[in-house]
């Protein structure tokens, strides 16, 4: 009996670590909506003191439940989500055109010198150049539109996003890709098989940082020459004064930013499981 109890015990001691693991996040996720509440509340309080002393004008310093009412006016006219929506489509196709674009022109660049000889100076030469000052030549070349925006967005997405997808292939161990060739795979199945998983993490991180950007392509692409999404609902109020509506695009775009990153960050942590757990065993024992 003594020899069947022990493995049983230790059984039992494994299965309660996962909820140690989720405590942790559980208690993460609570301190995240505590800060994001106490923003929110603190905020509420220095408009309604601003409203009793009156520091500015209080139509310049609208509060919280003013941005609400502001998106109950907008909904009821029945342009709130369209808006949004309009944001959401341009800013989800120009980034994963922009990743795509990113990718294959790595890959060609790290496999091939002479396009890595005719790419590289380029983008060393047009990457400081930031994003915004080419959205006139693209309306000029491009029309008035949807294709100027999304180019914007595609080019902010794609030039940070080549440098960090070239490093990461750059990277790979050259044994996997001599096995893979010794084993008799053709070039496409090792870059699907071999070189794609083993570049992903830098990828994923050069998707973080470049997500921030296309946000910002996006609204300065709706401040100019559009009639929808939430740039243009911030320069158009902006025009009639209506701070309210200025203050309630701007949190929707952190909003939708919020989301996209974490949707962004489940998607590495189920491809990365390994990593996150390893990270997490390691917090657990110190």
């Amino acid at each position: 009996m003594a020899a069947t109890d022990t493995p049983k015990e230790t059984l039992v001691t494994t299965k309660r670590k996962p909820k140690t693991n989720s405590l942790l996040f559980d208690r993460e996720g609570l301190f995240r909506g505590i800060t994001v509440a106490s923003f929110f509340i603190i905020w509420q309080l220095i408009g309604m003191l601003n409203q009793q002393i009156e520091w500015m004008n209080p139509t310049f310093l609208p509060t919280p439940v003013n941005v609400a009412e502001a998106a109950l006016r907008l909904q009821e006219q029945g342009v709130l989500f369209a808006h949004i929506w309009s944001s959401t489509w341009r800013l989800l196709l120009g980034f994963i055109l922009g990743v795509v674009i990113a990718v294959i022109l790595a890959f060609l660049v790290a496999k091939f010198k002479p396009i890595q000889n005719v790419i590289e100076p380029l983008i060393n030469m047009i990457g400081p150049i930031p994003p915004f000052a080419l959205l006139p030549i693209f309306i000029i070349w491009l029309g008035v539109g949807e294709l100027p925006k999304l180019t914007l967005i595609m080019y902010a997405t794609a030039i940070p996003m080549i440098a960090y997808t070239v490093d990461g292939i750059r990277n790979v161990n050259p044994l996997l890709i001599r096995s893979a060739l010794s084993l008799g795979a053709t070039q496409w199945q090792v870059f699907k098989r071999v070189i794609l998983p083993s570049s992903l993490p830098p990828i994923f991180v050069g998707m973080r940082v470049t997500l921030a950007i296309a946000f910002s392509a996006m609204v300065v692409a709706e401040m100019i020459g559009s009639h929808s999404g939430l740039g243009y609902l911030i320069i158009d109020s902006r025009n009639f004064f209506q701070m309210d509506n200025m203050f309630l695009a701007a949190a929707l775009i952190g909003v939708l930013y919020s989301i996209f990153a974490l949707i962004l960050g489940q998607i590495e942590k189920r491809l990365f499981k390994w990593k996150y757990g390893t990270q997490m065993n390691d917090a657990i024992s110190k």
